[in-house]
């Protein structure tokens, strides 16, 4: 279950639409040690496609997400160096 993800951060991005919440990925990720686990809140349903295109893009590990409440919560593992 991908609730049972435990993140080592948590970035809320709520209200914010694209191409933020990638940009926000980004700069989070940047700041993470290789291994951590970063879970992204965005309520723009255009985070389901663009952050898994972004993990591909940039090698980094997207694991999944679920949707509660209309907010998307979105886990990506840092897997090498921006």
């Amino acid at each position: 279950m991908m609730e049972d993800i435990k993140a080592d951060v948590v970035h809320d991005v709520v209200g914010t639409f694209c191409p933020v919440p990638v940009a926000e990925t980004a700069k989070m990720v940047k700041q993470m040690q290789i291994g951590q686990v970063l879970e992204l809140i965005a309520d723009d349903p255009g985070v389901v496609e663009d952050i898994p295109a972004w993990c591909k893009a940039t090698g980094q590990e997207f694991l999944g997400m679920y949707e509660e409440g209309g907010e998307y919560h979105l886990f990506v593992r840092k897997v090498k160096e921006l």
